[in-house]
Protein backbone atom coordinates (compact mmCIF):
# COMPACT_ATOMS: atom_id res chain seq x y z
CA UNK A 1 0.00 0.00 0.00
CA UNK A 2 1.04 3.72 -0.95
CA UNK A 3 2.45 5.49 2.18
CA UNK A 4 0.55 8.71 2.67
CA UNK A 5 1.54 11.75 5.09
CA UNK A 6 -0.20 14.09 7.05
CA UNK A 7 1.31 17.27 8.13
CA UNK A 8 -0.06 18.58 11.56
CA UNK A 9 0.97 21.92 12.79
CA UNK A 10 1.42 22.54 16.52
CA UNK A 11 0.33 18.36 17.00
CA UNK A 12 2.46 18.02 20.19
CA UNK A 13 -0.41 19.42 23.10
CA UNK A 14 -3.75 19.82 22.82
CA UNK A 15 -6.29 19.45 19.72
CA UNK A 16 -3.22 18.98 17.37
CA UNK A 17 -2.32 16.43 19.28
CA UNK A 18 -5.60 14.38 19.07
CA UNK A 19 -5.58 15.29 15.75
CA UNK A 20 -1.92 13.62 14.81
CA UNK A 21 -3.46 10.01 16.95
CA UNK A 22 -6.67 10.21 14.84
CA UNK A 23 -5.11 10.93 11.46
CA UNK A 24 -2.52 7.81 12.23
CA UNK A 25 -5.42 5.27 13.00
CA UNK A 26 -6.62 6.65 9.90
CA UNK A 27 -3.42 5.30 8.43
CA UNK A 28 -1.33 7.93 7.78
CA UNK A 29 2.06 8.82 8.23
CA UNK A 30 2.17 11.73 10.49
CA UNK A 31 4.55 15.09 10.30
CA UNK A 32 4.85 16.34 13.68
CA UNK A 33 5.01 19.87 13.93
CA UNK A 34 6.02 21.68 16.84
CA UNK A 35 8.08 25.08 17.95
CA UNK A 36 9.24 24.66 21.94
CA UNK A 37 7.57 21.80 23.37
CA UNK A 38 9.87 19.33 22.34
CA UNK A 39 9.27 17.00 25.12
CA UNK A 40 5.94 16.59 24.15
CA UNK A 41 6.36 16.05 20.28
CA UNK A 42 8.99 13.48 21.03
CA UNK A 43 6.33 11.29 23.28
CA UNK A 44 3.71 11.85 20.51
CA UNK A 45 6.17 10.35 17.79
CA UNK A 46 6.85 7.68 20.37
CA UNK A 47 3.68 6.61 20.79
CA UNK A 48 2.88 6.70 17.03
CA UNK A 49 5.35 4.59 15.96
CA UNK A 50 6.04 5.96 13.09
CA UNK A 51 6.55 9.72 11.84
CA UNK A 52 8.79 12.05 11.58
CA UNK A 53 9.26 15.68 13.69
CA UNK A 54 9.86 18.97 12.22
CA UNK A 55 10.58 21.90 14.93
CA UNK A 56 10.20 24.91 13.28
CA UNK A 57 8.86 28.33 14.72
CA UNK A 58 5.95 29.36 12.16
CA UNK A 59 5.51 32.94 12.87
CA UNK A 60 8.90 33.43 10.46
CA UNK A 61 8.79 32.66 6.83
CA UNK A 62 12.06 30.95 7.38
CA UNK A 63 10.14 28.59 9.64
CA UNK A 64 7.46 27.98 6.92
CA UNK A 65 10.19 27.36 4.26
CA UNK A 66 11.91 24.75 6.77
CA UNK A 67 8.66 23.29 7.14
CA UNK A 68 8.41 22.88 3.13
CA UNK A 69 12.22 21.47 2.93
CA UNK A 70 11.77 18.74 5.83
CA UNK A 71 7.89 17.65 3.76
CA UNK A 72 9.87 17.56 0.33
CA UNK A 73 12.52 14.97 1.77
CA UNK A 74 10.28 12.67 2.70
CA UNK A 75 9.74 11.95 -0.91
CA UNK A 76 6.20 10.72 0.07
CA UNK A 77 2.48 12.15 -1.24
CA UNK A 78 1.47 14.89 0.73
CA UNK A 79 -2.08 13.63 1.22
CA UNK A 80 -3.28 16.07 4.39
CA UNK A 81 -2.62 19.59 5.58
CA UNK A 82 -3.92 20.19 8.70
CA UNK A 83 -3.04 24.20 9.44
CA UNK A 84 -3.73 23.70 13.33
CA UNK A 85 -1.21 25.61 15.36
CA UNK A 86 -2.37 29.34 16.75
CA UNK A 87 -1.59 31.59 19.04
CA UNK A 88 -4.06 33.51 21.97
CA UNK A 89 -3.30 36.24 23.79
CA UNK A 90 -6.47 38.08 25.68
CA UNK A 91 -6.42 41.84 26.11
CA UNK A 92 -8.94 44.60 25.57
CA UNK A 93 -8.53 46.50 22.65
CA UNK A 94 -7.62 50.00 24.55
CA UNK A 95 -4.50 48.02 26.43
CA UNK A 96 -3.35 45.61 23.39
CA UNK A 97 0.22 46.06 21.79
CA UNK A 98 1.31 46.21 18.33
CA UNK A 99 3.68 43.47 19.18
CA UNK A 100 0.49 41.32 20.59
CA UNK A 101 -1.24 42.17 17.03
CA UNK A 102 1.71 41.24 15.07
CA UNK A 103 2.70 37.80 16.52
CA UNK A 104 -1.31 36.52 16.52
CA UNK A 105 -1.56 37.59 12.78
CA UNK A 106 2.30 36.03 11.98
CA UNK A 107 1.07 32.98 13.79
CA UNK A 108 -2.61 32.42 13.25
CA UNK A 109 -2.77 34.28 9.98
CA UNK A 110 0.42 34.87 7.48
CA UNK A 111 1.59 31.34 8.41
CA UNK A 112 -1.56 29.65 7.36
CA UNK A 113 -1.61 31.49 4.48
CA UNK A 114 2.34 30.92 3.43
CA UNK A 115 2.49 27.37 4.49
CA UNK A 116 -0.80 26.55 2.75
CA UNK A 117 0.78 28.71 -0.33
CA UNK A 118 4.19 26.39 -0.53
CA UNK A 119 2.93 22.92 0.03
CA UNK A 120 0.16 22.80 -2.06
CA UNK A 121 2.78 22.41 -5.24
CA UNK A 122 3.02 18.57 -3.55
CA UNK A 123 -1.02 18.52 -3.80
CA UNK A 124 -1.61 19.78 -7.12
CA UNK A 125 1.37 17.37 -8.53
CA UNK A 126 -1.00 14.23 -7.27
CA UNK A 127 -3.79 16.33 -8.27
CA UNK A 128 -5.90 15.30 -4.82
CA UNK A 129 -5.72 16.51 -1.24
CA UNK A 130 -7.08 17.97 1.89
CA UNK A 131 -6.59 21.42 3.56
CA UNK A 132 -7.94 21.49 6.99
CA UNK A 133 -7.87 24.90 8.67
CA UNK A 134 -8.76 24.84 12.47
CA UNK A 135 -10.48 28.17 13.40
CA UNK A 136 -12.65 28.85 15.92
CA UNK A 137 -15.98 29.60 17.41
CA UNK A 138 -14.88 33.02 17.86
CA UNK A 139 -14.29 33.72 14.34
CA UNK A 140 -18.01 33.55 14.05
CA UNK A 141 -18.98 35.13 17.65
CA UNK A 142 -16.23 37.28 18.58
CA UNK A 143 -15.66 37.58 22.33
CA UNK A 144 -14.38 40.61 24.47
CA UNK A 145 -10.73 40.61 24.56
CA UNK A 146 -9.83 38.87 21.66
CA UNK A 147 -10.30 41.18 18.99
CA UNK A 148 -7.06 40.13 17.10
CA UNK A 149 -7.71 36.74 17.77
CA UNK A 150 -10.85 36.61 16.66
CA UNK A 151 -10.08 38.71 13.33
CA UNK A 152 -7.34 35.86 12.75
CA UNK A 153 -9.98 33.38 13.04
CA UNK A 154 -12.87 34.69 10.86
CA UNK A 155 -10.29 35.52 8.44
CA UNK A 156 -9.14 31.69 8.01
CA UNK A 157 -12.69 30.95 7.43
CA UNK A 158 -12.93 33.55 4.89
CA UNK A 159 -9.40 31.22 3.16
CA UNK A 160 -10.95 28.74 3.78
CA UNK A 161 -13.96 29.48 1.22
CA UNK A 162 -11.55 31.44 -1.28
CA UNK A 163 -8.83 28.58 -2.00
CA UNK A 164 -11.54 25.97 -2.31
CA UNK A 165 -12.91 27.47 -4.93
CA UNK A 166 -9.33 27.68 -6.78
CA UNK A 167 -8.27 23.95 -5.82
CA UNK A 168 -11.25 22.52 -7.09
CA UNK A 169 -9.90 21.87 -10.17
CA UNK A 170 -6.60 20.18 -8.84
CA UNK A 171 -9.18 17.46 -7.30
CA UNK A 172 -7.92 19.58 -3.63
CA UNK A 173 -10.89 19.77 -0.95
CA UNK A 174 -10.37 22.79 1.43
CA UNK A 175 -12.39 22.57 4.56
CA UNK A 176 -11.99 24.84 8.47
CA UNK A 177 -13.29 23.40 11.33
CA UNK A 178 -14.03 26.04 14.28
CA UNK A 179 -14.23 24.28 17.87
CA UNK A 180 -16.03 25.96 20.66
CA UNK A 181 -14.48 25.51 23.79
CA UNK A 182 -12.31 22.64 24.55
CA UNK A 183 -11.29 20.84 27.40
CA UNK A 184 -7.30 21.95 26.72
CA UNK A 185 -5.08 23.48 28.57
CA UNK A 186 -6.04 26.96 27.58
CA UNK A 187 -9.58 26.39 28.81
CA UNK A 188 -8.09 24.60 32.26
CA UNK A 189 -6.55 27.85 33.35
CA UNK A 190 -9.89 29.80 33.07
CA UNK A 191 -11.32 31.21 36.10
CA UNK A 192 -14.23 29.09 37.48
CA UNK A 193 -16.97 31.70 37.59
CA UNK A 194 -15.72 32.06 33.94
CA UNK A 195 -16.43 28.48 33.19
CA UNK A 196 -19.43 28.22 34.44
CA UNK A 197 -20.52 31.37 32.34
CA UNK A 198 -19.68 29.51 29.31
CA UNK A 199 -21.11 26.06 30.19
CA UNK A 200 -24.66 27.94 30.79
CA UNK A 201 -24.39 28.98 27.16
CA UNK A 202 -23.54 25.23 26.01
CA UNK A 203 -26.66 23.62 25.16
CA UNK A 204 -24.90 19.92 25.69
CA UNK A 205 -23.51 21.67 29.25
CA UNK A 206 -19.81 20.54 28.83
CA UNK A 207 -16.89 21.01 27.35
CA UNK A 208 -15.95 19.16 23.74
CA UNK A 209 -12.70 16.91 24.35
CA UNK A 210 -9.83 17.17 21.47
CA UNK A 211 -10.80 13.86 20.49
CA UNK A 212 -14.13 15.37 19.44
CA UNK A 213 -12.47 17.70 17.32
CA UNK A 214 -10.13 15.27 15.96
CA UNK A 215 -12.79 12.99 14.92
CA UNK A 216 -14.54 15.91 12.61
CA UNK A 217 -11.04 16.40 10.97
CA UNK A 218 -10.73 12.52 10.07
CA UNK A 219 -13.89 12.58 8.52
CA UNK A 220 -13.07 15.76 6.43
CA UNK A 221 -9.70 14.24 5.56
CA UNK A 222 -10.48 10.40 4.61
CA UNK A 223 -14.57 10.76 3.64
CA UNK A 224 -16.77 13.97 2.56
CA UNK A 225 -15.58 13.73 -0.65
CA UNK A 226 -18.55 16.23 -1.64
CA UNK A 227 -17.67 18.43 0.84
CA UNK A 228 -15.25 21.83 -0.01
CA UNK A 229 -15.08 25.56 1.40
CA UNK A 230 -17.14 24.61 4.19
CA UNK A 231 -16.60 25.17 8.24
CA UNK A 232 -17.88 22.73 10.51
CA UNK A 233 -18.85 23.83 14.22
CA UNK A 234 -17.57 21.67 16.84
CA UNK A 235 -19.11 23.40 19.47
CA UNK A 236 -22.24 21.32 21.58
CA UNK A 237 -24.65 23.35 19.99
CA UNK A 238 -23.32 26.83 21.41
CA UNK A 239 -23.01 28.08 17.50
CA UNK A 240 -24.40 27.02 14.67
CA UNK A 241 -24.22 29.78 12.20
Amino acid sequence: MEQKLALVTGASRGIGRAIAKELHQRGFIIGIHFNSSKELAESLLKELGNGFLIEADISSVEGCDKIFEEVKKTNLPLEVLVNNAGFVKDNPLFSATLEEFDKIIAINMRSVWYLTKRLIRFMIRNKRGRIINISSIIGSTGNPTQSVYGMTKAAIDNFTKTIAMELAEHGILVNSVAPGFIDTDMTKNLPEEHKKQILEKIPLKRMGTPEEVAQVVGFLATSATYITGTTIHVNGGMYNG
